[in-house]
């Protein structure tokens, strides 16, 4: 794809903003992203690191428009960070491990699976359980290195986890998606890097879904900040619903 394919790569700049928004709000956007790359021609493993830009500027917008907010607590967001970051290298080396097939196949058996999960598990029953663990700190840390692995492999859909991780944590969903968006700005800095390094980012589709990154993450924050928690929570439940018709329908 070059900046000939001025159609498709407006399609992704729109893409991009509908899916930044979605993914500060709840998360699962990548399941937009990524899907539509690998449809206007690039290959699955370059798709995966290619939307990795677009992730990337989405969350520096939303990590300053959540601090500009002062909902931010930088305290919890950078203890959370590092296991993630550990988990991220693991995640990321075995993506570029997996050939294009194996990743088509994996992407539709996460798709479906995070789906399932978060529409089973719609009344937060997993969290709760955890929440009530002994040695509370462990499981999250542990959470957060297998969350760093699933962001550094796929990335699509990561959002849903770190916001059941921060709700173990005592977090509300206006103050948890503000960890969620800093976790995920170093975990995608540190995976796009190694990417790019390896040479499996396509520079063009990417600038054009950080273009619409943008100004969709800071839609996100607006929203999730002047509508709160409970409408927050009604967002992530369509958002579910909304993915699990699209893989209905297929």
């Amino acid at each position: 794809m070059n900046v000939s394919d001025l159609p498709q790569l407006l399609a992704l700049a729109l893409a991009g903003f509908v899916a930044s928004a979605l993914n500060v709000i709840a998360g699962g956007g990548s399941f937009l992203t990524v899907p539509l790359l690998i449809f206007f021609g690039l290959p699955a493993t370059e798709a995966n690191a290619t939307n990795r830009l677009g992730v990337l500027v989405q969350n520096i917008g939303g990590v300053w428009g959540f601090h500009r907010h002062r909902v931010l607590d930088w305290r919890w967001a950078l203890r959370a960070s590092l296991p993630a970051l550990a988990g991220a290298v693991l995640g990321t080396w075995l993506a570029l491990q997996v050939g294009d097939r194996e990743f088509r196949r994996i992407l539709a058996t996460l798709m479906i699976g995070v789906t399932l999960w978060t529409l089973l598990d719609r009344g937060g029953r997993l969290a709760g359980a955890l929440g009530r663990l002994r040695h509370k700190d462990v499981v999250l840390g542990a959470g957060f290195a297998l969350a760093g692995v699933y962001a550094g492999f796929i990335q699509a859909g990561v959002g849903f986890f770190i916001l059941a991780l921060v709700t173990v944590g005592g977090l509300d969903l206006v103050r948890g998606n503000a960890v969620k968006v800093f976790v995920i700005l170093l975990t995608t800095a540190l995976s796009l890097g190694l990417f790019a390094w390896e040479g499996k980012v396509e520079w063009v589709p990417a600038i054009a879904l950080a273009a619409g990154s943008l100004g969709g993450s800071l839609l996100g924050v607006r929203l999730t900040v002047l509508k709160g928690h409970a409408w927050v929570r009604g967002v992530v439940t369509a958002a579910i619903v909304l993915f699990a018709i699209k893989l209905w329908l297929g």
